[in-house]
This record gives C-alpha cells, structure tokens and sequence, in this order.
C-alpha cells in the first residue's frame, strides 16, 4: 500500500526576516513563535543567541533557508557588558554564582594591555554550558548534571575588541569576531587576566554578516501587525538574496538561464575569476548561488525553486 504523503501546512512565504530577540526566550523559542505568526510552513533561525542575549537573529523563510548555512558562517558583532568580580556557573548572568573577588584599582591603559591579547587569532575552551556534543551529548546536558569532560581548544577569530565604557565593576566592549566564538569565554578570560575574573552581564547581537543593528524589527512589531495588517507582516521580510549581498552578482540572458537552472555551467562575459558570487537573469529575479569553476565557467551551487 502506497504511503500518504504528509499535507504541507501553512503559507508559502520566502524571506529572512531580522528579528530583535528578547531577553528570556531561547532561539528556537522565537523562531517557532514567529513562524506561528506569520503562519509559516517552513522556518529557521540562523546562529542560537543565549536565553538572556538579545539582538539580532536572522529568521529564514521558505527559500531563503536553502542559505541559512551561509549566516551560520558568518561574522558576528556584540556589544557586551562583563561584570567583573564576578563568575557564574554558566558564564552568565542566568547562572549561580561560584566565585566572588575583589576587583582591584584598574587603569584603562592596564584594560587595553589585556584586551590586545585577545585581538586576532587566538584560541578558547569552550564552556561545558555550550550545544557541543561529547559522545553524543551536548556539554550543557552534562553540565547540568554536575559532569565535566575535558574539551580541546578551538581556533577562533576577533577581528575587533574595543573598549566602550568602564565603570567599575562593569566593563563594556564590542567585540567583532569569526562564528564558533564563545563571548562568555572571552569575558571569562579577560577577567582572569584583570586578575578578579567575570562573566557576562549584558550581551546584544548587534550584526550578523551582512545584517546591521538598525535593520532589526522587534516580536512586539511583528505581534502588532499580525493582529491588524499582515501584508505589513510579509513587508518587513527581506528578499532572499540579502543574505549574500557581500558577493559579487552576475546576470545571465537568454538560454544561458535554462543551462543554469539545468545544472550546467555556463560562460558569463566579464564575471569574477574565482569564489562566489549571486546568479540573476537580466530581469533581476535572483536565481541563487553560483561558483567560478577552475576554467572560469560559472556553476550552479545553489539554486532556488521559482515554481514556489
């Protein structure tokens, strides 16, 4: 007997909508939420904010979760305030306190020192209240249990640490850095380094790849709007293609659409010599991704459904 397939539910939205996420709610909390008020048949977030961060959290909808990958990837920005003197089972503020120090007389020139040794390529060891797995498990189940597994360093990138505001004990900084960073290391080892320890006060996602601070819309918005105008709802989303502004764009004309959307690579005068870049025909309706192969053709490497 032939199996039924499962009926699709909910509307057939594409975008990525820039969600400001509140405090108090996790990741996936928000998405699912979002994706009930816009009555959303397909949905993901891309990069988990911790409960108590706020900020940006890019939603994709529909096709535009084809390049959800490419925002994990991503560079991220925070603005975060460290409580020094302070350190908490997990880092961060929602979790119990382990150690309280005194926070000794600090200079700025003394804070500079120690953040200019966390600028570039450095290594962390990520925190046992973190979504890695060990043996199949993630380390804050563990955690959560009283375990602890040693855990190797991982290479990660800051590209910007600056000093904003300090104001004993608190110390705010923006912080510009490679995915895979974990802030509440960062500020752990910044204070031990300042000699009192520290964990993390306040954190706000405050860009994500190609996404900025000031584009985000916020869940009382999005709850506004789906009480009284959802065609307002639909306008805050972003095209699909905002997530890969950054690249290069070539268009494509004639039959060497077809061959594209056929699989096939295909020679477009005057494109870039290498990477990636975003395919369109010569009516700007985006096609999706495509990469320069070694003989200079440009392939498909993502493509989006049009019937859709």
């Amino acid at each position: 007997m032939a199996r039924r397939r499962r009926r699709e539910r909910g509307r057939n939205i594409s975008g990525i909508l820039l969600l400001d996420k509140p405090a108090g709610i996790t990741s996936n909390e928000a998405l699912q939420h979002v994706k009930t008020l816009y009555q959303a048949r397909k949905a993901g977030h891309t990069g988990s904010l911790d409960k108590m961060a706020t900020g940006l959290l890019p939603l994709c909808f529909g096709e535009a979760t084809k390049f959800s990958g490419y925002l994990l990837d991503a560079d991220k920005s925070y603005d975060v305030t460290c409580r020094l003197g302070l350190e908490t089972e997990t880092g961060d503020a929602d979790g119990d306190t382990v150690r309280e120090q005194p926070v000794p007389e600090l200079t700025i020139a003394a804070i500079e020192s120690v953040l200019a040794r966390y600028r570039g390529e450095i290594e962390q060891i990520p925190p046992m209240f973190s979504a890695l797995k060990h043996k199949g498990q993630r380390l804050y189940e563990l955690a959560y249990r009283g375990i602890e597994v040693e855990r190797e360093p991982r290479g990660v990138s800051v590209y910007t640490l600056e000093l904003v505001h300090f104001d004993s004990p608190f110390l705010r900084l923006y912080v510009k850095c490679s995915k895979g960073t974990y802030i509440r290391t960062l500020a752990a080892d910044i204070g031990r380094e300042l000699g009192c320890g520290a964990s993390v006060h306040r954190l706000r996602r405050v860009g994500a790849g190609p996404f900025l601070e000031n584009e985000m819309v916020t869940m009382d918005e999005i709850e506004n709007l789906a009480e009284s105008e959802r065609g307002a709802m639909d306008r805050k989303l972003l095209t699909i293609d905002s997530a890969l502004r950054q690249l290069p764009r070539v268009e494509l004309t004639g039959h060497v659409v077809d061959y594209i959307l056929e699989g096939q690579a295909v020679t477009v005068p005057h494109a870039p010599t290498s990477g990636l870049l975003r395919i369109y025909t010569d009516r700007n309706e985006f096609l999706g991704l495509g990469e320069i192969l070694d003989d200079g053709r440009v392939a498909p490497r993502r493509l989006i459904n049009r019937a859709i």
